[in-house]
């Protein structure tokens, strides 16, 4: 572990390699698990006021998830999560050519809405935990659906961080990001 301000980043996110194979693995990472991805307060009131603008991007059955279970449910855990459809896929998902995408994301890339998705969709593989001293704890989360992520990363040589640049600066700022390089470049050197 290296700390960076006010954050506890696991050494794996500089070490491991990650880059997202949608070709391989099709997007189930938005299906697979036993609950929705982690939102935060903020997310789910930006979910509500933006409905408009995604839910014709979504399913049916997506739609119909919301309207019953609401833009977030509770988990076991007690924490916020996107609502699943029928206990699987999460219901902002839709699909397309046999491949998964979030209908949120898809709105935003065509300009219909203003939020991108929820930050911890953006930023997976990395979970954010946060401890009630304020300090915020980046770990790297290995899920067998992503082992194509993996190869794909490995063979392209992009360590997690790397792969992830674009979530890790919207979540957490440019200068926290050059802060991961320049940690990165002082490990390789002291090997």
């Amino acid at each position: 572990m290296i700390e960076i301000d006010d954050k506890i980043v696991s050494l794996d996110i500089l070490k491991e390699c990650f880059s997202c194979d949608l070709g391989h693995c099709k997007g189930i990472c938005c299906v697979e698990g036993d609950a929705g991805a982690p939102l935060g307060i903020d997310e789910v009131d930006i979910l509500e006021q933006e409905w408009e603008n995604y839910a014709p991007y979504m399913t049916e059955e997506g739609r119909a998830a919301i309207e019953e279970q609401g833009f977030m449910v509770v988990d076991i855990d007690g924490d916020y999560t996107t609502p699943l459809v029928d206990g699987g896929a999460c219901a902002y998902a839709f699909e397309e050519n046999g491949i998964t995408f979030c209908a949120i994301e898809r709105a935003y890339r065509e300009g219909k809405c203003s939020f991108l998705k929820p930050i911890s969709c953006h930023l997976y593989p990395i979970r954010v935990m946060r401890f009630r001293n304020g300090t915020v704890g980046l770990n790297y989360h290995r899920w067998a659906v992503c082992s194509s992520a993996r190869e794909c990363g490995k063979g392209l040589g992009i360590a997690v961080y790397q792969g992830l640049k674009e979530p890790i600066t919207r979540a957490f700022g440019e200068e926290f990001y050059k802060q991961l390089e320049l940690a990165d470049e002082m490990l390789k050197e002291s090997k």
